[in-house]
């Protein structure tokens, strides 16, 4: 990922706004499927991302104590997105879209991490952020697999996934 001409202050609103928008999909991912495991995946993932955007704003907090953070409408990297909307795609499309997002987050991770390198304990965060992505990305492609597998079943058989 080309991060040439970008400033510190633009990887940070990039990062924290792909953490606010990973966590909003994810959010509402739980809130329409029907699967209670994948309801509680994505909550987790909801969680993840959440507790990554508080890290990233403290430490923009810490680096531009003069400044107020206002995330720009459009990142100054573009990440893929995740469209949630259920009408539109089959949820397995939707999981695809966040793994998607998960593997370029990760690689973004990587890049910011070289970008910062004489920060060592910051290097190591984006470094070990980067890997929770792929972690994120390796959850997400079990669950696709899965939802790929069950989408025709859940047709015969909606009451499948509800849990107790």
């Amino acid at each position: 990922m080309d991060l040439k001409g970008l400033s510190l202050e633009d990887l940070f609103f990039t990062a924290i706004k792909a953490e606010i928008d990973s966590k909003e999909a994810y959010s509402i991912l739980a809130g329409i499927t029907r699967n209670a495991f994948l309801k509680d995946r994505f909550r987790f993932l909801a969680g993840e991302e959440e507790k990554h955007r508080s890290f990233l704003t403290q430490q923009y907090e810490l680096q531009f104590r003069n400044k107020k953070l206002e995330l720009p409408l459009v990142s100054p990297v573009p990440l893929p997105e995740i469209d949630t909307d259920s009408e539109k795609y089959p949820l397995s499309k939707i999981i695809q879209q966040a793994m998607d997002a998960e593997r370029a987050a990760g690689e973004f991770y990587t890049d910011f991490a070289k970008f910062v390198d004489s920060d060592k304990e910051m290097a190591a965060t984006l470094r070990y952020f980067a890997r929770m992505e792929e972690s994120h990305y390796q959850i997400l492609k079990q669950e696709m697999e899965a939802q790929q597998e069950f989408e025709a079943y859940d047709d015969f058989n909606p009451g499948m996934h509800l849990g107790p």
